[in-house]
């Protein structure tokens, strides 16, 4: 297997693997309203490819916001992440995960909500102690709003950063206005 960075080719592999994965009603879910209208963040989509060179993987990040009353904090969203489902288990997703984390790290975008398993994803340093008071644009499960590179427990809304969308991971000073929730202390 390889992890290659993703790209428009892909694009149609990737939309099919993720209606296999997650059923084609996958767009009215939260995590969906939350990249509703913007692009992933560049630099930091990967995809997984066998020996043929078939995509069996993917992983996607966006940019979105928490809206506080201190400000508009610049986060990153994880997901979907998927796997073929023969594949599953075989440690893919992890792999795509630690790839997408650790160039969302180089980049400086180390705060990372996604929406899943605190069982799986808590190997990654994902937990929901951030996020009990942010609202979102739709349903969701309190204990699967998960995050990590977030030390702040504020109340506030996320939302799909618009602003962001096209914009190159930069430093916060770099971003205005817009600001990055303070990094966790390591």
């Amino acid at each position: 297997m390889m992890i290659v960075p993703a790209s428009a080719r892909y694009g149609a592999a990737i939309e099919t693997l993720l209606d296999d994965v997650f059923g084609s009603d996958r767009h009215g879910r939260t995590a969906y309203r939350l990249r509703d209208g913007v692009r992933a963040v560049e630099g930091l989509s990967f995809v997984a490819l066998n020996a043929a060179g078939e995509l069996v993987g993917s992983i996607q990040l966006w940019p979105i916001e928490l809206a506080t009353e201190t400000g508009v904090h610049a986060l990153t969203l994880l997901g979907p992440v998927a796997v073929a489902k023969s594949l599953q288990g075989t440690g893919i997703g992890a792999a795509l995960m630690e790839t997408a984390i650790a160039a969302a790290d180089a980049m400086g975008r180390s705060a990372i909500v996604l929406i899943g398993d605190a069982e799986y994803y808590g190997r990654f340093g994902f937990s929901a102690e951030a996020t009990g008071d942010w609202v979102v644009p739709g349903p969701v499960e309190r204990h699967r709003l998960l995050a990590r590179g977030v030390e702040e427990n504020t109340a506030g809304t996320l939302r799909p950063a618009k602003a962001l969308s096209a914009v190159r991971a930069t430093t916060p000073a770099q971003k205005g206005s817009r600001r990055a929730v303070a990094p966790a202390a390591a």
